[in-house]
């Protein structure tokens, strides 16, 4: 049997080159404030993969996407176990665009403290009188850029995404930054109708594209899963404060409230944590996560 070892380890996901695909493992580590926390998340792994499937199965009429398959009998025999079963999808390659295309439909975390400042959020003037965790509008897109593991994504205003682009592929930079962005919203705006009428808000999330062999605009990574998105629960939603949600935050709460936990978590933060992510695949896919 081939053996696989990973060519990229993210913070929590795993890529594996098997030749004209590749193989993204979704591990059951947690990580908050740029940091790989101690403990593990059973079941998150697979939550965040079959989540990402049914939206890739949900948007396929918006924008093609890189998942083949989440079988592991569609893959090389050393993915065939258990610790694979469930985490592990089947991939097309893609030149991946270092842009992280972020949408926001309501204004919360750094938003929000950003708007409190100066009436803005990554750039764009927003109206007066907002209350935190309002809805916007319109949803507002906030590209930002890609950093290495370990340094923090930096927001840039949609010229500059056209700029980072035009380095890369001349004379085709407007035209990508373009399609991203309307995908992006196009994406959000579907998805996020759909959430609602499953009791579940999408606060804002983030998507990452790249291109195929024929230079067409993919989407690819996770999508809408709660480590990529804020989730907040429509039962008890109110404008004005900040809400509870399905993700991290939980996790990022408890540590800031500790901050001597050396990114060791207790066990009941991390069973809520659990509990929330299925709570969260359940109301959305429709189905027992199992």
């Amino acid at each position: 049997m081939q053996e696989f070892k990973p060519f990229k380890e993210g913070k929590v996901r795993e890529v594996y080159d098997i030749g004209e695909n590749l193989i993204l493992v979704a591990t059951d580590r947690i990580s908050a404030f740029d940091h790989i926390l101690k403990n593990k998340i059973t079941d998150k792994g697979a939550i965040l993969t079959q989540m990402s499937k049914f939206w890739f199965d949900y948007t396929k009429d918006i924008v093609k996407n890189h998942m083949v398959s989440v079988d592991v009998k569609d893959m090389p025999e050393f993915f065939q176990s258990e610790k694979y079963d469930g985490n592990s999808m089947l991939c097309k390659k893609l030149e991946m665009l270092p842009i992280e295309c972020i949408v926001r439909g309501y204004i919360t975390g750094s938003g929000w403290e950003s708007y409190k400042k100066n009436g803005t959020v990554c750039g764009i003037s927003l109206p007066e009188g907002l209350k935190e965790s309002e809805k916007l509008p319109e949803p507002i897109y906030t590209p930002s850029t890609k950093a290495e593991l370990g340094d923090h994504d930096e927001n840039i205003s949609f010229e500059q995404s056209v700029e980072v682009l035009e380095k890369l592929y001349s004379g085709k930079g407007r035209d990508y930054a373009t399609q991203i962005k309307d995908c992006t919203i196009k994406l959000y705006k579907k998805c996020a109708e759909y959430a609602l009428s499953k009791g579940i808000i999408i606060a804002d999330t983030k998507f990452e594209f790249g291109l195929d062999e024929n230079g067409n605009v993919v989407i690819g990574d996770e999508m809408l899963t709660p480590d990529s998105s804020r989730f907040w629960p429509l039962e008890g939603y109110e404008a004005g404060k900040s809400q509870p949600s399905y993700d991290k935050q939980f996790v990022r709460d408890w540590l800031k409230a500790n901050p001597d936990s050396d990114y060791l978590l207790p066990d009941d933060v991390i069973d809520k944590t659990i509990a929330k992510y299925k709570e969260a695949f359940e109301l959305l896919t429709g189905r027992k996560f199992a």
